[in-house]
């Protein structure tokens, strides 16, 4: 059974119908009603589709945020072979809302650092919902790091709110870890490939998608702040982040136009959480694409073309 979202209502209630004509066609046998079914199936097909043909900027955002999307424990799961996570920070803490790690992507030994929001009531508060502490960054770094040590290729796996705003982070250098991490992409010899798969939000994103590729799932959002936050700050009214939503051009197909992203990564018609493995694999199939074309690039050809994508960012910006 699916988690529905508001604007899904149309496709719920023909789902409803759906399913108790099953039962009524399991419970009394003699009742034919397979065709009722398939056209009820091919009817709530077609409004699914057409639903998100069409999706706002707040529907996207509902989307991104769905509670069954996949997380990054699942695209690791799927797309990395003997994964090796590694902890710490090696100067305060271990943060679980980022992972970081070695394994083995198709073959292609790389590094992987991804956040991780969890799925349930106690993985998201063992992952503090994603919002990274200075020790997630830090992490972050020590393993980029290493890969630039080893010659090894990065991905990153963005899925994030935002760094955390807590009063003992921001006490631990939060900023700095933030532009530290972002100074450590721009600055790496090897290819670095990132991925939005659910919400890219702030500095928090930027910190580890400061990349050569930058891949955007097609109802992912990226944005300088959330919607709530930017209606709170500009009329103190939480309610009007639709608005907001749509002002802040915050989707994939926005940020594609604007040259901010790269690449917008297909999902299955319903949004990645209708077929999880579907959408994981047509992410690794884009992701060792960047990581082929990349692979050709000496050190400095990847910085200069790294310095060069940001840089550019805004330049021939036409509103």
């Amino acid at each position: 059974m699916h988690n529905y979202l508001d604007f899904e209502k149309p496709v719920a209630d023909l789902d409803s119908q759906i399913i108790e004509l099953k039962k009524i066609g399991d419970t009394e046998g003699r009742i034919d009603v397979s065709e009722d079914i398939q056209r009820l199936e091919t009817r709530s097909a077609e409004a699914l589709a057409d639903l998100y043909r069409k999706l706002t900027p707040w529907q996207k955002t509902q989307v991104a945020r769905h509670p069954d999307r996949p997380h990054c424990t699942d695209y690791l799961a799927q797309l990395v072979t003997e994964f090796t996570p590694l902890a710490g920070d090696r100067y305060f803490a271990e943060d679980h809302a980022i992972i970081a790690g070695f394994g083995r992507f198709k073959g292609r030994p790389v590094a992987v650092i991804g956040q991780e929001k969890g799925s349930d009531t106690q993985t998201r508060l063992k992952h503090n919902f994603g919002m990274a502490r200075p020790e997630g960054y830090r992490k972050a770094v020590r393993i980029m790091e290493m890969a630039e040590r080893f010659g090894l290729p990065v991905v990153t796996l963005v899925d994030t709110a935002g760094a955390y705003p807590g009063i003992g982070a921001e006490e631990r250098g939060q900023a700095e870890a933030i532009a530290r991490s972002t100074q450590v992409c721009l600055g790496l010899s090897v290819p670095l490939v990132s991925l939005i798969i659910g919400e890219g939000g702030s500095g928090g994103a930027i910190a580890i998608a400061a990349a050569n590729r930058v891949l955007m799932m097609e109802h992912a959002i990226y944005s300088v702040i959330s919607p709530e936050a930017g209606a709170s700050i500009l009329w103190r009214d939480s309610s009007r982040a639709k608005d907001v939503a749509q002002a802040m051009k915050i989707t994939a197909q926005d940020l594609k136009g604007f040259g901010v992203i790269d690449e917008i990564v297909s999902e299955p018609t319903g949004g990645a959480h209708r077929s999880r493995e579907r959408a994981i694999e047509t992410a690794g199939a884009r992701i060792e694409a960047a990581l082929g074309e990349l692979s050709a690039l000496s050190g400095d050809e990847l910085k200069r073309q790294r310095r060069e994508k940001f840089l550019a960012i805004g330049r021939e910006l036409k509103v």
